[in-house]
């Protein structure tokens, strides 16, 4: 069976998203994490069009990839100027990507309506461009025939002479690309058919071996992008091009995170290995970390929520069988089964929590009613257990009595201090205690008041457990007034979301008081951190 093969554009399309952007040292960094993962095609950039994509390729150059090939992205050369001599593609040619990916315009309107240029024109640059590449020795040259489906629409004879075009020129592989993100399925599988059965009758140029690879790439415009890709696969496509979380601009590509496992896992199609699928929950936290996004819990196979379960019913279900609410066992693709609590929880969510946490029933250390009435008194206050994990460990163990605190807080007191138009200062004073012991006061400043008792705690600690709480940063901070009819005075919910290198969990914290509140979530977050190493005997106290 002929392997599928996966091409990434996280580099290059995904940095096209809004609040993304990737240092040379953030993308080199990614595209070794790629190809561990086993992705055959990672598109660089356009080293043309500027000098942070040259410099990456540059860079990139004494980089030993096992399994990917570098892909260097570019335009067909310039209307009245020769293949030879356009700045673009010679940026490739001198960038040392063995692969070369051009785009050319597929679509009519396009061609007389933006690039203002003649059908036939149009046809040469494209013809043209890969001529000259692939006659410089290149190991493969692709075409992404841009805004094809559009085009193929609207003038299919002239999206054809496209295609013809490029085959002439002695592409290695067409990526037939849904731009604009409007097609739909099965509109997809039926042009992805006729062109591949089009191409099978069109003469290679002399030298080209082998036949010409279709390739699908596709946006999610309308909530299609995977289902597009997938479409293109079940009529033939070989090559699939995507992003890590679905990265890229207006509403994203077709997200790698999910094709590979659908393609895989359900189709049965080879694409990486067994071994390096289980990568994939990291590699998307790894991209999304790197890119500075909040990781999408929801996200199918590799998020937080996409095994997690909450009603008491399903819970009781899947401790029996797995599969009665899940379609696939989520160690395949890294991730793993997850139960959330709240007041809709029943017995079966405790008992799955306790065993999770390695408390365990038996020697009658928990009392499951006790801990569902203490979670209905405490969500009535304004807590959300099922969003906050951490929390909920911490609440356990103490009802279990077996919580051993990493720290205790003596006392710390926060100073805000504005001065005209001057922004506002933050410091915080703290003290805390470890195994009874009075650590020295600990002063540090921010940019708000929970910054400064972030950072003041972080430096407290940090004697403590050197060097622990590094890896450690706050995913996000949320905070809710829970009662609003109360005005200054009414109790806000905070809950903060944090990380490390390889897990994410999430604290809260509930008072009529701010910084209380936040300090609550704070606390329960480095509790959490600290005690989970001192369980690995990571560190001890």
């Amino acid at each position: 069976m002929e392997p599928i093969l996966l091409y990434d554009t996280t580099l290059r399309d995904g940095t096209q998203g809004e609040k993304i952007t990737f240092s040379v040292e953030d993308k080199i960094k990614i595209a070794k994490k790629l190809d561990e993962l086993g992705i055959h095609y990672i598109e660089g950039g356009w080293p043309g069009s500027n000098v942070k994509d040259k410099e990456f390729f540059e860079t990139a150059r004494k980089a030993d990839f096992q399994t990917a090939r570098l892909t260097a992205f570019g335009a067909t050369h310039r209307y009245g100027i020769a293949a030879k001599d356009d700045k673009n593609l010679n940026a490739i040619l001198a960038c040392g990507a063995p692969v070369a990916t051009i785009f050319g315009k597929t679509w009519d309107l396009h061609v007389e309506k933006i690039l203002r240029v003649t059908l036939q024109d149009n046809l040469d640059m494209i013809e043209e461009s890969l001529a000259y590449l692939k006659n410089s020795h290149l190991e493969e040259v692709h075409y992404d025939a841009e805004h094809f489906f559009d085009g193929f629409k609207e003038n299919r004879d002239y999206a054809l002479k496209t295609i013809a075009a490029a085959v002439a020129g002695g592409a290695d592989a067409i990526g037939l690309c849904d731009t604009n993100g409007g097609s739909l399925p099965h509109e997809i599988e039926t042009m992805v058919a006729e062109i591949i059965a089009f191409v099978k009758t069109l003469p290679r140029p002399a030298g080209c071996q082998g036949p010409v690879r279709i390739g699908i790439h596709t946006h999610n415009d309308c909530g299609l992008g995977v289902a597009n890709a997938i479409s293109a696969v079940r009529s033939g496509a070989v090559i699939v091009q995507g992003t890590i979380n679905g990265y890229g601009e207006r509403c994203g590509n077709a997200d790698l995170t999910s094709i590979i496992p659908i393609l895989k896992i359900k189709m049965g199609l080879p694409c990486i290995s067994d071994e390096n699928l289980t990568k994939l929950r990291m590699m998307s936290l790894f991209v999304s970390e790197t890119a500075n996004m909040t990781p999408l819990n929801s996200r199918p196979f590799v998020g937080k929520s996409a095994f997690a379960h909450k009603g008491g019913i399903h819970v009781n279900a899947i401790m029996k069988e797995s599969r009665s609410y899940e379609h696939m066992d989520p160690v395949l693709v890294g991730n793993r089964q997850r139960v959330v609590v709240s007041d809709m929880s029943g017995k079966s969510n405790i008992e799955y929590k306790a065993r999770e946490l390695g408390i365990a029933f038996d020697n009658g250390a928990i009392d499951k009613e006790k801990i569902l009435a203490e979670i209905k008194r405490l969500e009535k206050e304004g807590y959300q257990f099922d969003v906050a994990d951490g929390s909920f460990q911490i609440m356990v163990e103490k009802m279990a009595d077996q919580f051993s605190p990493m720290f205790d807080l003596d006392s710390f007191r926060v100073t805000i201090e504005k001065n005209k138009n001057q922004p506002c200062y933050s410091h915080a004073i703290i003290k805390i205690s470890v195994d009874g012991e009075t650590q020295d006061i600990t002063v540090a400043e921010g940019f708000g008041p929970v910054s400064a008792l972030d950072n003041a705690l972080r430096k407290a600690l940090n004697k403590v457990y050197p060097g622990i709480l590094d890896p450690v940063h706050l995913v996000d901070f949320k905070v809710r007034v829970l009662e609003g009819r109360d005005g200054t005075a009414a109790r806000v919910r905070v809950l903060i979301e944090s990380r490390d290198e390889t897990s994410l969990w999430s604290t809260i914290g509930v008072s009529e008081d701010i910084i209380e509140a936040s300090w609550q979530a704070l606390a329960d977050s480095f509790q959490h951190k600290l005690g989970r190493l001192e369980k690995d005997h990571s560190i001890k106290k």
